[in-house]
């Protein structure tokens, strides 16, 4: 198992632990936001599990699917980050569709960069782990 495959098992296995951090009540606050700043409904924990599914079978499958899932899904988090950061709405939960853009009123910046700084951050180092390290190591050779 090459080191970029490893790497999705640990991302998998974070997403998991972020859908079950979710039901634990010490991480919520009295109006149910989760570390006071957002609110996760079950099409995020569909997100966050279906993210954590797709890095296991992408580290089960092989290191150019390792490499794959890093790529696409790094790209698309930490697009949905900055979009968030912008406009106060990301891609992935349909806001910005449903709420469009929200003013500074409505969320305030350090509301808003702490809510999407998880997604900055996933998403930022899944990038550099599918473009940069993947491209800095090799999967080991198959066993004859």
């Amino acid at each position: 198992m090459s080191l970029i495959q490893k790497l999705a098992v640990v991302y998998a296995i974070m997403f998991f632990a972020v859908v079950a951090i979710g039901y634990v009540p010490a991480f919520n606050d009295a109006n149910g936001y989760l570390f006071g700043l957002f609110s996760l409904q079950w099409y995020d924990d569909l997100l966050h599990a279906f993210s954590g599914v797709w890095a296991g079978v992408a580290a089960y499958w092989s290191h150019w699917a390792s490499t794959f899932y890093f790529r696409l899904f790094g790209a698309v988090y930490f697009f949905d980050g900055v979009l968030g950061l912008v406009t106060g709405s990301g891609c992935l939960d349909g806001g910005i569709f449903i709420d469009g853009f929200r003013s500074f009123d409505d969320v305030e910046l350090p509301v808003r960069f702490f809510a999407n700084a998880p997604h900055l951050a996933i998403g930022g180092i899944a990038v550099l782990i599918g473009f940069w390290l993947a491209n800095r190591v090799t999967s080991k050779p198959a066993m004859a």
